[in-house]
């Protein structure tokens, strides 16, 4: 690579190599910085905390079992009802607080139809929690 000519009849031409040794300098620069710095972002302040023994509180959620079996009929926590007695129980359970939560299990024949009124029942009750139970599968 020659940076220069001795001949004068050669027109100059533009240098098109990038000189990388500015950016190679601010590099290391950085990577000097962030060695100094590294230590400060990972110094811990040791505390000995006071120790109190005591039984965790967890609070039980009531849960609601809502089955529809295959011919579309519903059973509240196993008792069979109709839908006058369902809405009559989800307004019964939004009014309670907390709300419990109602576990959806349907039988895998079931008409969605008959599904999608219990969650539009359940919705327009104002219970929020729903949850839809099924069955692990099976390994053959």
């Amino acid at each position: 690579m020659a940076f220069g000519s001795f001949n004068p009849q050669r027109q100059p031409s533009m240098m098109s190599d990038i000189n990388v040794t500015p950016m190679v300098d601010v590099m290391l620069v950085l990577l000097v910085i962030f060695i100094l710095a590294a230590p400060m972002f990972t110094h811990a302040v040791k505390l000995d905390l006071p120790r109190a023994e005591s039984a965790p509180s967890q609070p039980q959620l009531d849960t609601v079992s809502i089955a529809i079996d295959a011919a579309g009929g519903v059973f509240w926590n196993g008792d069979a009802v109709d839908e006058e007695a369902l809405a009559e129980r989800m307004g019964g359970a939004a009014k309670l607080d907390p709300q419990p939560e109602l576990q959806l299990r349907a039988d895998k024949s079931t008409r969605y139809e008959v599904v999608a009124q219990v969650m539009s029942a359940a919705q327009s009750r104002g219970l929020t929690k729903l949850g839809f139970v099924t069955d692990p599968a099976r390994e053959k």
